[in-house]
């Protein structure tokens, strides 16, 4: 077995997205129908974690996307210039396999897809998530991330924060 318990990469032919079982229906059925689908017309990008024997593990999508100033609370948006959106990148979903649930997998996963927010050369303020209920909510609130006030559901999460807490972490070590 590797140090790492997973590997993260770019979803490709060569993945089984047929045998992966979250126990969401709606997360199943886009991952094995759609996902590679808007991989190729360019409307999201999909990581996996795939373990040792190349079981996918988990996955989680990004796309483009933009949040209105508006919606901001007050005191982010008065920091930020008067342009009627704000860049975002959007994680369209986050998926564990039930064999792999309880590993803190979800954390890891959420913890890339900010990373590779954070580390993109093409300028974001957040990323994004809707959640598809107050569970999920939770668990993205847990992550430091921020409901938006109009849509509770909605969360973001500032990269700067992303990156200062990385920074952080990395000098603690």
């Amino acid at each position: 077995m590797s140090e790492a318990p997973f590997g993260i990469e770019s979803l490709n032919a060569g993945h089984d997205r047929l045998s992966f079982r979250s126990g969401s229906d709606p997360l199943d059925r886009y991952f094995r129908e759609q996902a590679t689908q808007d991989v190729k017309r360019r409307v999201a990008a999909c990581f996996v974690a795939v373990d040792d024997s190349r079981a996918i593990a988990g996955y989680y999508t990004l796309a483009s996307a933009g949040i209105l100033l508006a919606d901001l609370p007050h005191e982010l948006g008065k920091r930020l210039p008067r342009y009627p959106t704000v860049p975002a990148v959007r994680m369209g979903r986050l998926a564990v396999s039930q064999n792999f649930k309880g590993m803190g997998l979800g954390g890891a996963l959420l913890a890339d897809a900010l990373n590779r927010s954070a580390c993109s050369e093409i300028a974001a303020y957040a990323l994004v998530v809707d959640a598809k209920d107050g569970e999920a909510a939770g668990f993205y609130l847990h992550h430091g991330f921020v409901a938006l006030p109009s849509t509770p559901l909605t969360l973001f999460l500032p990269l700067a924060t992303a990156l200062a807490s990385r920074k952080v972490g990395k000098a603690a070590q």
